[in-house]
């Protein structure tokens, strides 16, 4: 009973991790890089208490269908443990199988300006992305990202570059609230990983699962990986200056993200003199990502034949969660009056 009552306690002074990413399809680079990365770094340190979610609610703001969806949230689980994430250190869940995320969403939209969010450019980008659904999820999404976020009180919050201006929300949410209703909130931090930023395979923007042929998946073998890497528009292969954009400036990214900032340099070099070789760099990097990802696909393998143990891990992060998310909402709810109680 003591040694339980000491590991509560131990838990209790870590400092909370949460995250989160959309079950919008199969995991890419860039979730990898800039998200599993970091997610595996903090589970990997003893003083970080780390929760980390499939955030299918999130994912209904965008076009999606019921049966392919599903399946989609079941796959991020497999894929999450695949590539390293490990009950024994994190706990995951399901966002929509806690509804205190929902509810404490709520609570911040009914006193949080509207014209703030009309101002983000992450919304006007997914306004151009899916002009025939322009739906209200897609500008309460930083509300609800907030809710994911403050209902564990988290302190860092690995995010991608693209998350940041969410990340600044959940703060101002957390500065108001506190400010109108009393100290009930921490501001968290971002954490970012090295590779917090991938770029899209087509030359321009992030790698993104909406926009087809950007993406290498974490489920591609390497045939695909490089098909994929040839249709990567580059020039003449060299030039008085190395490109910053484009898709030379892509694949000079990754190089250094699969195979270190000195091989980049070589390849730098080699464009301000006798010029690059595309095959041959396109060959070498499609060679280093598949190497990387390969036991990633072995491991989730394994784990398709692990149904029972993967009901065991959500379950056991649900009510650890859940237990946390509880008190959250309560107090949030007194604290602004919401506390009627008939027998009283």
């Amino acid at each position: 009973m003591l040694k339980k009552e000491k590991n509560n306690f131990e838990r209790k002074i870590k400092t909370r991790v949460f995250s989160a990413i959309r079950p919008t399809g199969p995991l890419h680079l860039g979730n990898y890089l800039g998200g599993l990365k970091a997610y595996l770094e903090l589970q990997n340190r003893s003083e970080f208490d780390c929760i980390y979610a499939v955030a299918d609610l999130h994912g209904l703001a965008s076009p999606f269908e019921k049966h392919p969806f599903n399946e989609n949230i079941k796959e991020l689980v497999l894929e999450y443990l695949a590539c390293g994430l490990d009950p024994q250190k994190c706990h995951l869940i399901i966002q929509s199988e806690i509804p205190q995320h929902s509810e404490l969403a709520y609570l911040f939209a009914a006193i949080f300006p509207l014209s703030r969010l009309e101002q983000l450019p992450t919304f006007k980008e997914k306004k151009k992305e899916q002009p025939k659904d322009i739906n209200v999820g897609l500008l309460y999404y930083p509300i609800l990202m907030a809710a994911d976020i403050l209902l564990y009180k988290a302190d860092v919050v690995p995010v991608g570059k693209d998350q940041l201006p969410h990340l600044e929300i959940t703060r101002e949410i957390a500065r108001f609230f506190n400010k109108r209703f009393g100290k009930t909130f921490p501001e968290p931090k971002d954490y970012l990983a090295k590779g917090s930023y991938v770029p899209s395979l087509l030359g321009e923007g992030k790698m993104s699962k909406s926009k087809e042929g950007s993406f290498i998946s974490l489920i591609d073998d390497q045939k695909t990986i490089e098909k994929k890497l040839a249709k990567v528009p580059t020039d003449i292969g060299k030039g008085k200056e190395v490109p910053k954009k484009g898709g030379v400036a892509v694949l000079l990214t990754l190089l250094e993200l699969f195979e270190g900032k000195e091989e980049r340099e070589i390849y730098e070099k080699q464009y301000l003199s006798s010029g690059i070789k595309y095959q041959n760099l396109k060959k070498r990097l499609a060679e280093a990502i598949y190497k990387e990802i390969k036991p990633i696909q072995l491991k989730r393998t394994r784990l398709l034949k692990e149904s029972k143990l993967i009901e065991k891990v959500l379950v056991e992060g649900r009510e650890y969660a859940t237990s946390i998310a509880e008190k959250t909402l309560k107090e949030a709810k007194e604290k602004m009056g919401l506390n009627f109680n008939l027998r009283d």
